[in-house]
């Protein structure tokens, strides 16, 4: 029950070269930014990295894209980073879109131990070439493979040193059912608590799926795109 690692470099230790990753976040909310930042500082190459949003120039993702360290991303919306777009037409990143619903329930099946199920989205397009496809009650669906990975790195408001995790709003997105769907989930959190510490009713990922976990220095919480309302005309 020994999960508890001093900081993020302890936890990535045996990230290797080829390595695939979950990475949790939604645009800049959720991110697991210590373990990002620790995987670039450890420089290994060839990755594999499964988010729904590549970050942003210098900051999320974008660190290990600016390293050279990415072979290829899979995701769903990566619009907000220059320099993937650039690595993609340059043929350095190999790229996989994915729609959002498809890729959430590829993450979650991989995580249920389903290895493929049939969706009517993406039928008629791209997304379907080279896929099977099969009528059920009159409609065209296309069969989408389950997504795991070696490691998936999360981001969690508060964690028990038994690796019980509870997110806060808009962090609780792909974070739970990513936890799920790796060899080895590593768990970054704003407060350790001690275990009895967390209400079990609030659980929302519970220990079973977390091996290691530690309290982060460092969360900047950057806001990907800012909006504010005009002033009211006096």
């Amino acid at each position: 029950m020994h999960k508890v690692v001093a900081n993020a470099e302890e936890a990535i230790q045996d990230v290797l070269d080829g390595a695939s990753i979950m990475v949790g976040g939604f645009g800049l909310c959720g991110n697991p930014e210590n373990l990002i930042r620790a995987l670039a500082k450890k420089g290994v190459k060839n990755l594999t990295t499964i988010s729904n949003n590549a970050g942003i120039d210098g900051f999320g993702i974008g660190l290990l894209l600016a390293n050279g360290q990415i072979r290829k991303h899979i995701g769903t919306y990566v619009g907000e980073n220059k320099l993937l777009e650039k690595m993609v037409l340059d043929g350095t990143v190999q790229l996989d879109l994915v729609p959002q619903g498809t890729f959430s329930e590829r993450i979650r099946a991989g995580g249920a131990g389903i290895p493929a199920f049939f969706t009517p989205t993406g039928v008629g397009t791209l997304v379907a070439e080279g896929k099977e496809a099969r009528e059920f009650d009159g409609r065209t669906y296309i069969m989408e493979h389950a997504l795991r990975a070696d490691f998936a790195f999360i981001k969690a408001w508060k964690g028990d040193k038994w690796g019980n995790l509870i997110y806060r709003k808009t962090a609780r997105n792909f974070n739970p059912m990513m936890a799920t769907a790796a060899k080895i989930t590593i768990a970054e959190v704003e407060h350790l608590v001690e275990p009895g510490e967390l209400d079990p009713d609030m659980v929302h990922t519970p220990s079973v799926f977390v091996k290691r976990i530690f309290e982060g220095e460092l969360f900047e919480k950057r806001i990907e795109k800012r909006t504010v309302r005009k002033a009211a005309a006096v």
